[in-house]
């Protein structure tokens, strides 16, 4: 399928500008493209003559080949003991905060009075 140019005569190029005064001015005519063919030509230039061989193709595989193994996933279960009772969630708190404490002056008798505080009705 060939295409016509659209030349557009602000282009930078001072080739470019040439060929849109040229054309503008009917002195040349404005070149036609196959695209089809340019692709078609654009396949076979992408593929190495030693990549249709044998050797090319072990030399490909040896190429994207992985380079370390994958370990299989291991399968966790986690059974989570929800009960609603506050003392569970404290104990937890301070075993996660075990050698992870962040900066602050927050400490175990300043989050109990926020849970005594924090109980609707009161």
């Amino acid at each position: 399928m060939a295409d016509e140019v659209k030349i557009n005569p602000s282009e930078v190029s001072h080739d470019a500008q040439l060929l849109a005064d040229n054309v503008a001015d009917g002195v040349e005519k404005a070149p036609k493209v196959d695209f089809d063919a340019d692709y078609e030509l654009a396949k076979e230039m992408s593929v190495s003559p030693i990549d249709n061989t044998e050797e090319g193709q072990k030399a490909a595989e040896a190429a994207v080949a992985p380079q370390y193994q994958m370990p299989e996933p291991e399968d966790m279960t986690v059974e989570p003991g929800v009960t609603g009772n506050p003392d569970d969630y404290m104990s937890m708190a301070s075993e996660i905060g075990t050698g992870n404490e962040s900066v602050g002056n927050v400490d175990d008798d300043l989050v109990k009075k926020a849970l005594e505080l924090g109980q609707p009705g009161q």
